[in-house]
């Protein structure tokens, strides 16, 4: 990923590794069931066991691309364009989003936050890691706290998350997929005891749509 910083347009923001685009619905979270245009970035070294999109990890795998090329895709298909990964704020984001933002493409960031802040964003979805916490300055700009539940001790996690949090930030717990079976009534029960958190699905695997 260092070796693809080098260069001036990169830095800028300018070009960026795109593993993919597509409009689709969104699938998770608050904004569950709108429809969106999806900008995978490619590049993330957080390394959750459970992620579907690994191939998205080696940022050296996705061409680079002219970031005016992604936008100009963008405006064609919706009023709402996810940045997603990856890990998105491996990389500048102040261009992209600043052009989307010109053409009246609201921006949606999915991150870990575990970079800097870089961007201009109508909603911040914050989906912290154990691997690889969020730096501090990322938690009170999060519109949306996603917690991914695959085991007991995320509800513990979940909670001490959420205390870093702004006030008005939407809370979620998510099982994770392949262990819903498992923890959905779980998830279900702890939604009841402690209503200040939503239950997130991943409708769009339900649903067979990317």
């Amino acid at each position: 990923m260092q070796n693809l910083k080098n260069t001036s347009e990169v830095t800028q923001g300018k070009l960026l590794p795109l593993m993919e685009a597509f409009y689709t619905i969104q699938g998770e979270g608050f904004y569950t069931g709108k429809a969106a245009y999806f900008i995978r970035i490619g590049g993330c070294d957080v390394g959750c066991h459970w992620c579907d999109v690994k191939e998205s990890w080696n940022a050296k795998l996705h061409p680079l691309t002219q970031t005016d090329f992604i936008v100009a895709n963008a405006k064609k298909h919706s009023d709402t364009a996810v940045i997603t990964g990856g890990e998105p704020l491996i990389w500048n984001m102040d261009y992209l989003t600043n052009a989307l933002n010109k053409i009246g493409v609201k921006t949606h960031l999915e991150t870990s936050g575990s970079y800097p802040m870089s961007g201009n964003w109508n909603w911040i979805c914050l989906s912290p890691k154990k691997t690889k916490l969020p730096l501090a300055q990322i938690y009170q700009k999060a519109n949306e706290l996603k917690m991914i539940i695959s085991n007991k001790h995320d509800f513990k996690f979940a909670e001490e998350q959420a205390q870093k949090v702004n006030a008005s930030c939407e809370l979620f717990l998510q099982p994770e997929w392949s262990k819903r079976a498992e923890f959905n009534n779980l998830i279900t029960d702890y939604v009841l005891a402690n209503p200040k958190w939503k239950i997130s699905l991943q409708t769009h695997k339900f649903l067979n749509i990317p």
